[in-house]
């Protein structure tokens, strides 16, 4: 299917604001499930982008606004199109036995070692292994039967509450909330695959859903995020455990990273007061 995206971020300041230093990850990648065959970036005030991949492969714009301004905007254009098939079912996968013995080796560990510690967002606490104990290996056919319970439990056992967290919550205090959204399920999800030894990484993106949303006149478009896993034998699947489903046509990929704050769309430093952020995001299908 064909995607289209336009993102605007801008920020607005009561009063100039100078030396502005800013990070930009909004590319969509292209791989096995999705091709980009556009993609532009546009800031203001003007500035000279310097373009360059980041440790986990993800395209970053970088610039610099020195001169005071009291507004910054940046706008991305894109058009991707994506694969539209289901993930699991034709890819191959080892029997569970296997599966486990090459998941716990040294060999595959060190391999995706980053993705397997803990971060900041993803702690392992008592209270993560208890929610963790819910879904024993027993009780799944194989690895991605077991990925697929994980992300529906979540997404059964969680309330979306825009309003309950921030991007600043810890995977502790969702737990305890039980609710949040995409970014706290993500985290969750991540932080129970790791606490068992599965490598698992947060995945910044979009994903349309405007053609379930008629007569829905308050329905707000926006960046979203989920999980990428890696089943042994298989590779990395994709789970959206906020909608409770596998990763399809209608997910579009900007990158990945051990968590949030590795992926930050737009993040930046400069000298001045607090400034008010608006974001507008349009994702269409275009065929």
């Amino acid at each position: 299917m064909k995607i289209q995206i336009h993102h605007t971020t801008r920020y607005t300041y009561p009063e100039p604001v100078t030396d502005s230093v800013n990070e930009i990850r909004l590319t969509p990648r292209t791989n096995y499930r999705q091709s980009c065959y556009h993609h532009e970036v546009e800031v203001y005030p003007p500035a000279h982008l310097l373009t360059y991949e980041d440790f986990f492969g993800n395209r970053v714009h970088a610039y610099s606004v020195n001169k005071p301004h009291t507004e910054m905007v940046i706008r991305t254009r894109a058009t991707v199109v994506t694969v539209d098939k289901e993930q699991g079912a034709d890819l191959p996968r080892l029997e569970l036995e296997e599966q486990l013995r090459v998941m716990h080796g040294e060999e595959f560990q060190n391999r995706y070692i980053e993705f397997v510690l803990p971060t900041r967002y993803t702690e392992v606490t008592p209270e993560l292994v208890e929610f963790a104990s819910q879904h024993p290996f027993s009780e799944a056919y194989d690895l991605y039967e077991w990925a697929r319970k994980l992300s529906s439990t979540i997404y059964e056992q969680f309330t979306y509450d825009p309003e309950a967290t921030s991007v600043n919550t810890t995977v502790k205090k969702a737990l305890k909330l039980k609710r949040g959204v995409c970014q706290d399920y993500a985290h969750l999800m991540i932080a129970v695959c790791r606490s068992v030894g599965m490598p698992a990484r947060y995945v910044s993106g979009y994903h349309f859903v405007g053609d379930l949303q008629r007569g829905n006149a308050d329905f707000e478009q926006a960046s979203h995020a989920w999980v990428e896993t890696h089943i042994p034998g298989t590779g990395w699947l994709g789970f959206d455990p906020t909608n409770n489903t596998e990763v399809n046509w209608r997910y579009v990929k900007l990158g990945h990273g051990r968590d949030y704050k590795d992926i930050v769309p737009v993040k930046g430093v400069y000298r001045g007061g607090e400034g008010r952020l608006e974001v507008k995001v349009d994702v269409c299908r275009l065929d």
